[in-house]
């Protein structure tokens, strides 16, 4: 009964695709959606699930991309793989769902690369909470994002294998890549929609397996019964985080676990952030106004706290503020920003004094330039997650470079205070901020460490929370609380209601009474002689040691996917690396490089809000595009002048700062900066679809284009060492490997 079901939906489909070969286009729009579709939702699902995998650049989108590569490359072989999508799929979803499984349960320890150690080369926050001793099992991160990487591969070689048939079977290659980019243009739409409404992840992969199913051309029901496993699994996890009494959402940038019993909140199954009830707790948060208030001054009256979250910052600006106070709280998640206005227990975000805005941190700095504050409070901005899958960024890394800091100057009032805190992991980063307030704000900050530490050593990775309060110059302010450590040797804190009602400078510790703690603060030495690389919106890497690849885990991680690629290759690819057309190779190389400068020009210029993400990922694809129409239309027989151009183009990104665009006017600044970033894209789209519009092995020349991309995914790790703006160098370099095979072309008629 169920198999003649399943022939008559088949039936039906077919029915309506009578014509051929409008059923060939639609047959290309519908895979190339899928495949865009079904890989955002990979580096979504798999980062937030295989825990830690996310610290990996780019590692889900390369696997993605590898698969595709050589689904195309073998798109003429006998052999079917299209069967092998949903078995390779049901393996990798359920081994990513036993891993966390195993990892909550302390059966597992995942190695992220001496984070607890002094020689720790780059920081991932949220690694640090497990130690070795308590696990069974011990796994390095290289480990698990091998055996992923080659996983992931396998399932995309199959839906590689349909496009790359899709691809052969129409002998227009303008027409057909044309409508490869508009099926990938409508699977960025949809994913947009899906993210707009958080829909859970079960949702995403339903939509890619119904369509998926099209395809299927034996073994229909098999098929239905693996497809329904995936879904299975894939709602697993939330299905088990209800019954424990946590609430499992998707924001377009986490996975959010959230505890309503104790207020605790976890991201990509980290430990994020937890509400806290003023005043009975939350002493380092209400310090900074503390010790302002106990040095003789006012209240701060216009307060801007980035990475406002869940509220424990608002609530302690708002228990000392006035009436006439006003807050800008600027948070980047929508799902934590809501769990904080409905069940934060001091409802800061109720407050009328207070204004939400989802946004950019950085972002909200350059809007409405002419508003100054008395304080601008970093609350925590550390992310837990890269800010694509096409680079190194985290989400707050603009806010921590020297550029950021004149912009906090800009936005300041003479006496304002700028305050950053958090427990930094490493003696250098801290060392780094302080430098920076210190060149930037032409002053000594205060440092402050809870507990107290004399001084702070920049080769040590002191286990506390540090709090750096900076202002302008000979600030009123900040020499008000200099002066009072200078009185008083110390100020003691202990619980705010403890606080509240005495003036917490003192050379003796208050009375205590049953119950009572008092600890004593006082700013700490901090010596940073030593520092001598500080982050800009070229280098923007504020957790990174020194300019270069750090061999755990990335460098490791860097090596294992260049050789499961290599393998993958030879294995699946008859003749090997010799079937790879080379021009198309490089010029994928170099394309992924002009998108990975492109997420992250518009980053920094428009925010790393998801938003801007798909934006940038949807202009790239529609200048793609125009560089087909312009093909079309004009029919170039030479490529030279284009490689010139799009050299030039190169070259002048490369050259011309970012600082350039974000002196610019908020009206022309869109307009110069989108022209600068997406021409390149536009001559490096005429050369390419020149080149593949006289393609006699379509599926060969678009699968080796691909696997170019690969290469350069993997170079973009060179932005530890280079920046961003030199990745250019290596983009002109690929382009120029690309241009020595072929210059002149003949027209095809």
């Amino acid at each position: 009964m169920l198999n003649e079901i399943l022939k008559k939906i088949k039936n039906h489909f077919s029915s309506h695709i009578n014509d051929i070969s409008f059923r060939k286009y639609i047959d290309l729009f519908l895979i190339s959606f899928v495949i865009l579709f079904f890989e955002l939702a990979c580096i979504r699902w798999f980062s937030a699930t295989v825990i830690f995998l996310t610290f990996f650049t780019n590692i889900v989108l390369l696997a993605c991309i590898l698969g595709m590569s050589i689904g195309c490359l073998i798109a003429s072989g006998k052999r079917d793989y299209t069967v092998t999508v949903l078995p390779a799929t049901i393996i990798t979803v359920a081994l990513a769902f036993l891993l966390l499984f195993l990892y909550q349960h302390n059966n597992i320890t995942i190695d992220v690369g001496n984070q607890l150690s002094d020689q720790a080369q780059w920081v991932y926050f949220g690694t640090e909470y497990r130690a070795r001793d308590i696990s069974s099992f011990f796994i390095p991160l290289w480990m698990i994002a091998g055996i992923f990487f080659f996983l992931i591969s396998l399932m995309f070689i199959g839906l590689g294998q349909i496009m790359g048939r899709a691809f052969s079977e129409i002998p227009d290659r303008i027409a057909t890549y044309t409508v490869n980019i508009t099926g990938n243009l409508a699977g960025i739409a949809v994913f947009f929609i899906v993210s707009i409404f958080q829909l859970p992840p079960y949702i995403w992969f339903a939509i890619c397996i119904i369509i998926f199913l099209y395809f299927i051309r034996g073994y229909f029901p098999l098929q239905i019964i693996e497809a329904i496993i995936i879904l299975c699994i894939v709602s697993a996890s939330g299905f088990y985080s209800s019954h424990l009494n946590i609430k499992e959402q998707w924001s377009p940038y986490y996975k959010i676990n959230y505890i309503p019993d104790t207020g605790y909140i976890e991201t990509n199954n980290m430990p994020h952030q937890g509400m806290i009830s003023l005043p009975k707790r939350g002493s380092a948060y209400v310090l900074p106004h503390l010790l302002k208030r106990d040095a003789g001054k006012k209240p701060f009256k216009n307060i801007l706290i980035i990475g406002a979250g869940s509220g424990n910052d608002l609530s302690a600006a708002l228990s000392f503020a006035n009436n006439d106070t006003l807050i800008d709280a600027v948070e980047i998640d929508p799902v934590i920003l809501n769990i904080g206005k409905s069940d934060h227990p001091n409802k800061p975000y109720l407050d009328p004094r207070v204004t939400s805005h989802l946004d950019d941190g950085r972002n909200f700095l350059k809007k409405n330039i002419d508003k100054k504050y008395d304080l601008i409070v970093y609350a925590l901005v550390d992310s837990l997650v890269l800010h694509s899958g096409y680079s190194s960024l985290r989400l707050e890394s603009f806010l921590f470079t020297q550029e950021a800091f004149r912009d906090i100057k800009n936005r300041l009032k003479p006496d304002g205070i700028f305050i950053m805190y958090n427990q930094y992991r490493q003696g250098w980063i801290i060392g780094r901020l302080v430098k920076m307030s210190e060149e930037i704000f032409k002053s000594e900050p205060i440092v402050i460490s809870l507990p107290y530490k004399e001084e702070i050593d920049m080769g040590s990775s002191p286990d506390a929370f540090t709090i750096i309060l900076s202002g302008n110059g000979e600030n009123e302010n900040i020499q008000a609380i200099k002066n009072k450590f200078k009185e008083n040797k110390s100020f003691w804190i202990s619980e705010p209601w403890l606080n509240y009602p005495i003036n917490g400078f003192s050379k003796k510790p208050p009375d205590k009474s049953k119950g009572q703690w008092w600890a004593m603060v006082a700013p700490s030495r901090i010596n940073t002689e030593t520092i001598s690389i500080l982050p800009g919106d070229n280098w923007p890497f504020l957790y990174l040691r020194n300019r270069e690849i750090p061999m755990k885990p990335t460098g490791e991680g860097i090596l294992v996917i260049g050789v499961i690629s290599l393998i993958i290759l030879f294995s699946f690819l008859p003749g090997g690396i010799r079937r790879i057309n080379w021009q198309m190779f490089f010029l994928g190389a170099g394309f992924m490089l002009l998108e990975t400068r492109g997420v992250v020009h518009m980053a920094l210029l428009f925010g790393s809000t998801w938003i801007v993400n798909l934006i940038v990922f949807a202009a790239i694809l529609i200048m793609v595009l125009l560089g087909n129409l312009f093909v079309r239309l004009i029919k170039p027989k030479k490529l030279y002048p284009y490689y010139g151009l799009l050299i030039i183009a190169l070259l002048i990104n490369m050259f011309v700062p970012i600082t350039y665009f974000l002196s610019l006017s908020s009206i022309i600044r869109p307009f110069v900066s989108c022209a600068v970033i997406f021409i390149p894209i536009f001559f490096a789209n005429i050369i390419f679809s020149t080149v593949f519009r006289d393609s006699r092995e379509a599926n060969i020349d678009i699968g080796s284009n691909i696997a170019g991309v690969v290469l350069g995914g993997l170079c973009e790790n060179l932005s530890l060492i280079i920046g961003f703006n030199y990745l250019l160098i290596i983009a002109i370099l690929f382009y120029i490997l690309s241009s020595l095979r072929l210059i002149t072309l003949p027209v095809r008629n």
